[in-house]
This record gives C-alpha cells, structure tokens and sequence, in this order.
C-alpha cells in the first residue's frame, strides 16, 4: 500500500510539473464576490482548453497553468458582460482579481465550459472530454468528473445506479442504460445532462423529496437533430475451433417530433451486448407503488440460475435484436415503446471444492465438475403513452410484457455422490401494466394517482439422473428410501413439474396540500393485493416406461403440492415536509391493516393484523453542491407462496426444501446517512454513504445434511439479523488528471440453524480501489486501478480469510490523428490464509485506423484474451458453504473489423 501511494503522488507531482497558479476573485461592479463564475483558459497556440473552473462561495478561484506559454482568458456569468484577456505567464503564481459589469454585449462569443451548473442539473460539454479516440457514450461518461461507468456497464452518480437515460428529452430503452452507453456514437454527443433530484411529473417536483432519483439526457449535436446516424460493423476472425463472426449494425434516427433506433448483434466472440441477466433486471421504468408505503412482498423468481456471463464461459454464441421509438402528434401527446429480442447459447465448464459450514458437523467436503450447455429466448414488450392537456392534467399509460424460453442441461461429477445429469427448462411469461393520473385542483392542492397490475405465470421443470449400483450402498441411496423412490433402478431418474401463477395489483391515492413555499402535507390511501397458485410434483421415471409418484419416510408423506395464498394490506399514510433554513425535514407514518391466507391439503391459516410503520427523513444543504441526508423507516417484508407450501420440492439433486404454512413476516429498522460534495473550484467531488438494517422474525433456515445432500424448511428466527455498510467515493482532479479512491465496508450477521444446532454466519468485506487516470488532448492516456478486497467469514466454527488483489492498466493513443491504440490488461491475485493462492490474467488490445475524424470507414484489428489464459478463478462463500472455482473460458480471439459511420 505504501508502494502504491508512494507511485500515485510521483506521477501527480510529474503532472504538475512546470505549472503555474493563476488566482483571484471575481466580484461585480458593487464588489460583491460572484459564486458560479466560470473561468476558463484557451492556449493561444494549440487552441485548446487548458483548465476551467467556478468560483466558489467567496467568488475565489484558481487556474492551474503551464509556464511560459500564451492564454485567452474568459471570466462570465449569467446577466453580466463576459470579460476577455490575453495572459502570459511565466515562471511564477498570478494573483488577478476580475470585476465583471452589467452591460450585456449580445454579440460576443461565449467559450463552451466543460461542466455547467444549473441548480440540480450538471451540463458536461461532450467535446471538451475527448481527446479522439473514443467511440462510444461510454468513452465520454467515463471521464466525466462525478459521474462513472461500473462494472456492469451502466451509469453511476453519487454511488446510485441511473436508470433513465433520455436522448433530446425522449426515454432511450426505458430502465437501463447499458444500451445507451455500449452503442450510442460518441460523435454524435454535444453535452451530457446529469439530472438530480428528478421528478418525471413536473407537478409533483415541489413536494417529493427526489434526490435519490437521478436521470441522463443525451443532447445531440446541432445537424443530427433530424437525420440518420450511426454505424454498421461487420467483422470476422478465426481461433483453434471455429471461424469466428460478427455484425453489428446500430442506426438512430431524430427529429423533434418522432425517433426510431434499431441496435442488433449477431456474432460468436463472447461480445454480449445485452446478457441475459440484463434482460431479466430490465424494469422498464416500472416503480411499484408502494415502494415507500414500508411494505414489501415477494412474489419470487422462478426462472434458471444460469452461471455464465462473457467473462466465464467457454464459447458464447449471441444474436441480439432490439427497436426503440418515440412520437410526439402534438404537444400534449408523447407515445415511446421498445422491443428487445435475445438469443443465445453458451457452453461452460467448471470445476469447485467445496468445504460446508462446521466441520464439528461432520458434512463431507466436495470436490465437483459441471459442464454447462445454456439456451435462452427471450422478449420484451414496452409501450407507454403520455397525455398533458395542460399543466394541471397528466395522464401515463405503460404496459411491459415479457416472455422466455430457457433450458439448461448439466452434467455434474461429485466426489461423494458421482455422475449426475440434469436438465432444467423454464417458459415464464408476465404482463405488467402501469396507470398514473396527476391533478392539480389549484395552487395549493395536488392530487396524485398511480396502479400497477403484474400478471406473471412460471412453469419450470427439472430432471436429474444419479448414478445407481443395485448391489451396493450409494450415497444416494438413503436419501432415495426416504423419498419413498425405487431404489433397485440402475439409475434415479427424477423429475419434477412447477407451475406457480401471480397476480398482484398495487394502488395508491396521493393528496398534497402545500401550506407555504417551504411547507406541505402529503396523505395517502394505498392497498397492495396479491394472490399466487403454485403446483407441484416429483416422480420417477422407471426402466419400463411408467413413472411412480413417490410418498416421502419423512414431511407427513407430502410431495406434491397445491396450495392458494392470498396477502391484502390497506395503508393510510401521512407526512409532513417542511424547510427551514438549510434543513428539510420529513417526518411521516403509515397505519396498515395486512391478512394474509394460505389454503393447502383442505387446511386454511390465515392472519390479521395491524401496525404502525414509520418513517423520517432529513436533508442538509450544506452550500451549494454540497448535503447530507438522514433517513430512518420501518418495514414489514413477507415471504413468497414457495416457502409456504408443505409439500416437498428439488431445488436441485442434492437440495430439497419444504415450507411452514405457519410462517409469520418479518421486520426490519432502516438506518441510511448520505453525504454527497461536488466542487468545481477545487475540482473535489465526495460521495459517502452508511447504512444499518436490523431484521427482526427473518425468516431463515433449518438444514439438515445426509451426506452433501441437504434438505431445508424455513422458521421465524428470534435471533436478530444485522447489516452494516459503509461506502465512499472521492476524486480529485489536477490539471489533466484525475486520481480517485474508492472504499467500501460491509458487515452482516444472519443465524440459521443446521443438523438442529444454531450456526452464526458472520461476514465482513473490505474493499478500497485507489485509481488515477489522465485526459490529454494529445498526449496518450493511462488508467491506473488496483483493488484490494479482504473478506472474513465465519460458519460456526469454522472461519476464512480470502485477499483479493486486482491491478489493471487501460491505455490509448490517438496517433497522428489516423490510428488510435487501446488496450486494458488486469491481474487477479486470490489467496486464502492459511491456503492456496491463485491467480490470472486477462489482456485485451484494438488498434483501429480511420483517415480523419470526418472519414466514413473505420478498420479495426482487435485481440481478447491475448495470453490465452484458459481459465480464472473465484473465491467466494454462502451460507452453507465456502468454495474455490475454476471456471475456463474462452481462448484468445483475434478479429478483424470494419465500421461504417452513417
């Protein structure tokens, strides 16, 4: 740590060589200081922008300048004549204060500020970011200062991912943004909008507090407001199995009253532009309701537990179709919608050893093998309508359908229980509608209305085949008898069908009465009902082509299920917001009446209850850019239909569960406290966050093992659960560079209980990522990251340490304005104390060559995974379990390309 300390002050000290500090105050013509003057300096010579800046609360400022050399310096601010002057500087600081007037020239020139601050919305002028050799949004997004692309590709600001992303104010694939950043042209990009504390209905913007809501605005350039752009990019390859390809033609079209974007990929290169678990986490902009009110249901996900992504998989065949539109009749009308098509088929292979909780327990360890082959047909459905007669009506209609067809085949070899093969398939398909309505009777009375309607039907199957020796004693073997299965087979053939259907509406009614600017009240009447069916049975597939329907030793003989259960909750909610000075306070309740009912085997149990949850909130303007929030609430969380159902069910081959018809829901205190800074005098941007759940009547496990086969039911736990979490973010910017740290700490604590003996998990996560990175116009860019990761766990008696080390280097060059050369590199180090260490590599390198910026075709040479590393590993636990993975993937590809620019 020293080292790398040490190395990110020289090459900070080496990037301030040779500057100057240009200093002052900017004032008006009475002598008041001027905060948010934007200072920026134009070199003379290269015409370039050398630094930028805006005052701060005292109307101070500093530019930092290179010696000896010749600037333009412009000093303005909104409603005063902007100032021009020539500067040399030599080898030594300025001191100059400016004195802005108000007699407005309407003619002069105003150069472009790389970052604007307009209340809650930052402005990042695109241009002043690149340097050349960026290609798509997230190129651009990734340099901005306060803004991030994470790791899986989507935009973050102050530590909370975006999920809209607009282009010319028109959503752009509603829910996601990752789609946006991978295929939007870099070229095409004026500014960059960061919307804080957004409130998609303009009504309700006054009296919501919104500042966890954040959304992105794309501005297009002035001359691609009304045409087609875009690029088409075809390209082939060749690696030691296979011809490889690719096709990826992405075309935007814009106009002020309609769009239309078509974005596809067809290849068999590992490039995912959409994985599978994008699509199924893509929310279309739907926010349930009663995401506030302190109640929480869980309908569950029953769909396949696919293991791969690009990074961990063999060979990856992926076609990708998706359209996006919006239409604007009138100006009360807006109509948007999206179609998205993705298919794909991945081949996996891993190898795990596995070490269970407890050794006093006396569960064996395991070493497996799974080799993985993975299909998937998926779609998605979006339409939305929005109506504004008029500044006191809002009306938004969106439904969003979704359909699958996934399948899965496994073949697994364990050392304790042998070969099994298995195979899982699922065809789920749900239907999500969203009606909102938004009066405003008068000034100081609003009303807001808002139902949502899921429909959702899962039918997954699965079957698994174990290996059976009639004349000896399997490991299965006594798991098989007291299933009530065949057990003088060759084999166990097992399967399983599931069907669960959902239905859930979620309604709410929102009166606001605004007593003053700085004071309203806000009621709400709300209820959320939801029913769910789930049906089950396991068989067994006999030699003679009959199957037998098995009746457990154990569970009352129960292995099937039907089951109906029924949850309401009516809620009356009341808060109270006010502001004094820099604070706003919002202290608030809601009173709920909930019933719950579960009828199943001709037995009802049901529940009725009241309680009161409630909720606090505050916020701190500090200054300008600069707050700390507190927020405290209660919630009641209840559990799916499948933890209710008595009859048993397979997990997999080696887990099954039961449930408790008696299982009562649980509850948790919430305790978060924000702090967020962004200043752009001395160029510091902040971000931390801490947060604590209690969790009261979880509901957790008990699990009992045969071998490693585990059979699992579900209890109240009297034992309090905790999480504690701390995150921070701050970066700093010199000159052209930029250095950044970022930690996080995470400590949790569950109880379950396991061979009837309460086991106490206890995990503690520390993570910091110190990084730095330049922006030259010119020069060649560097991206420097090393992340340190220690993790503790603690199963009963049994504790891990794992250490993750992960240098990585990302570099490019734009030279002689026709080549540009990129290429990242990553090392990964995983020790366990008192264990192994493993590591791998991964290198990746492009180098494209277009004419000129302005040229139409682009030639692009790329190379994955350089070194041909044929696998990686993974450390990692769960609650039962701590397990060391190595998972191969895909071997070095090399490709050439050619783009097209529309």
């Amino acid at each position: 740590m020293i080292k790398n300390t040490f190395s990110l002050f020289l090459l900070l000290s080496i990037a301030s060589y040779g500057q100057v500090k240009l200093e002052g105050v900017v004032k008006d013509s009475l002598k008041v200081p001027l905060e948010s003057a934007s200072l920026v300096a134009i070199d003379q010579k290269t015409n370039n922008l050398e630094s930028y800046v805006l005052t701060d609360i005292n109307g101070k400022y500093k530019l930092n300048l290179k010696n000896n050399s010749n600037y333009k310096i412009q000093v303005s601010y909104i409603g005063l004549r902007t100032i021009n002057e020539t500067l040399d500087t030599k080898e030594a600081d300025i001191l100059k204060d400016f004195v802005l007037r108000s007699d407005i020239a309407l003619d002069e020139v105003i150069v472009k500020m790389p970052v604007v601050v307009r209340g809650d919305t930052l402005i990042y002028d695109a241009d002043s970011f690149k340097n050349g050799s960026e290609r798509k949004l997230e190129d651009i997004i990734d340099k901005l200062p306060g803004v991030e692309i994470n790791e899986s590709g989507q935009i973050e600001v102050e530590g909370k991912v975006v999920n809209k992303l607009m282009v010319n104010g028109k959503d752009f694939f509603d829910g996601d943004t990752k789609i946006g950043t991978k295929n939007i042209p870099s070229s095409a990009v004026d500014k960059i909008q960061v919307l804080r504390n957004y409130a998609e209905v303009g009504q309700l913007s006054g009296v919501r507090n919104n500042q966890n809501n954040f959304a992105i605005n794309i501005k297009l350039k002035q001359g691609k407001e009304s045409f087609w752009f875009g690029n088409v990019t075809a390209g082939a390859g060749d690696s030691p199995d296979e011809n490889l390809y690719l096709v990826q033609p992405k075309l935007f079209y814009y106009n002020p009253k309609y769009s239309i974007n078509f974005i596809s990929d067809l290849n068999n290169i590992g490039e995912v532009g959409l994985s599978r678990r994008d699509i199924r986490g893509f929310g279309g902009g739907f926010n349930p309701p009663s995401r506030q009110s302190g109640t929480s249901i869980n309908l569950g996900d029953n769909s396949l537990n696919f293991l791969t992504n690009q990074r961990n998989a063999l060979k990856i065949e992926n076609k990708l179709a998706t359209m996006n539109f919006s239409y604007s009749p009138n100006k009360s009308l807006d109509l948007s919608g999206f179609l998205i098509y993705n298919n794909s088929r991945i081949l996996s292979n891993e190898f795990n050893r596995i070490q269970y909780t407890n050794p006093d327990l006396g569960i064996p360890d395991e070493a497996t093998e799974q080799s993985n082959t993975e299909l998937s047909n998926q779609g998605l459905l979006k339409l939305s309508a929005s109506y504004k007669p008029n500044g006191m009506n809002q009306v938004d209609y969106d439904i969003l359908a979704r359909i699958s067809n996934d399948s899965q085949a496994k073949n697994n070899f364990s050392s304790i229980l042998g070969n099994t093969d298995q195979f899982d398939e699922v065809t789920p398909f749900s239907i999500n509608q969203n009606l909102s309505y938004y009066y405003t009777l008068d000034e100081n009375n609003i009303f807001a209305f808002a139902a949502q309607n899921l429909i959702k039907n899962e039918d997954p199957f699965y079957n698994a085949v174990l290996e059976n020796n009639s004349d000896e004693l399997d490991p299965f073997d006594s798991t098989a008898s007291a299933l009530g299965l065949e057990t003088s087979r060759e084999n166990y053939n097992l399967s399983q069908n599931k069907k669960i259907q959902s239905n859930q509406l979620d309604a709410k009614l929102d009166y606001y009465h605004i007593i003053n600017p700085k004071s309203n009240i806000n009621l709400t009447l709300g209820t959320l009902l939801s029913r769910q069916e789930f049906n089950s049975n396991i068989f067994q597939f006999l030699t003679n082509g009959s199957d037998l329907q098995p009746i457990p030793l154990f569970n009352n003989g129960l292995a099937t299920n039907d089951i109906e259960y029924t949850f309401t909750d009516v809620y009356l909610g009341a808060h109270y917001r006010f502001k004094t000075g820099i604070f706003t306070f919002t202290p608030g309740f809601s009173v709920h009446a909930y019933g719950n009912k579960n009828i199943q085997f001709g037995e009802t149990v049901s529940d009725k209850f009241l309680k009161v949850l409630p909720d606090f909130e505050t916020r701190i303007q500090l200054k300008k850019g600069e707050s700390l929030t507190f927020n405290y609430n209660m919630r009641n969380q209840f559990t799916d239909v499948t933890r209710l159902a008595r009859g048993l069910v397979f997990n997999d081959y080696n887990s099954l569960q039961y449930g408790e018809p008696d299982l009562q829901n649980a509850l948790s205190h919430n305790l978060s406290l924000l702090y967020s800074s962004f200043n752009l005098f001395n160029y510091t941007n902040v971000f931390a966050r801490a947060s604590y759940s209690n969790n009261i009547d979880q509901i957790r496990g008990l699990t009992n093992f045969e071998n490693v086969i585990r059979t699992s039911t579900f209890f109240n736990s009297n034992f309090a659960d905790e999480n504690f979490n701390i995150f921070g973010r701050i970066q700093r910017t010199f000159g052209k560079v930029r250095a950044s740290l970022n930690t996080n700490f995470n400590y949790s604590k569950i109880n379950q209980f396991i061979q009837d003996r309460q086991s106490l998990n206890e995990r503690f996560t520390q993570t910091f990522t110190p990084g730095i990175r330049t922006n030259f116009k010119v020069a060649p860019n560097i991206s420097l990251r090393y992340r340190y990761s220690i993790t503790n766990n603690i199963q009963g008696s049994r504790e891990t340490k794992f250490i993750t080390k992960v240098p990585s280097l990302e570099f490019d060059a734009f030279i002689v304005e026709k080549f540009t050369f990129k290429t990242n590199y990553s090392l990964t180090t995983q020790d366990q104390v008192d264990g192994e260490s493993e590591s791998f590599q991964i290198w990746e390198a492009t180098l494209s060559y277009r004419k000129d910026k302005d040229a139409k075709w682009e030639y692009e040479l790329k190379g994955t995974n350089l070194l041909n590393v044929n696998s990686q590993v993974r450390n990692n636990a769960n609650n039962i379990s701590v397990f060391n993975s190595v998972t191969f993937i895909q071997p070095r590809f090399l490709t050439f390309r050619v783009v097209y620019q529309l």
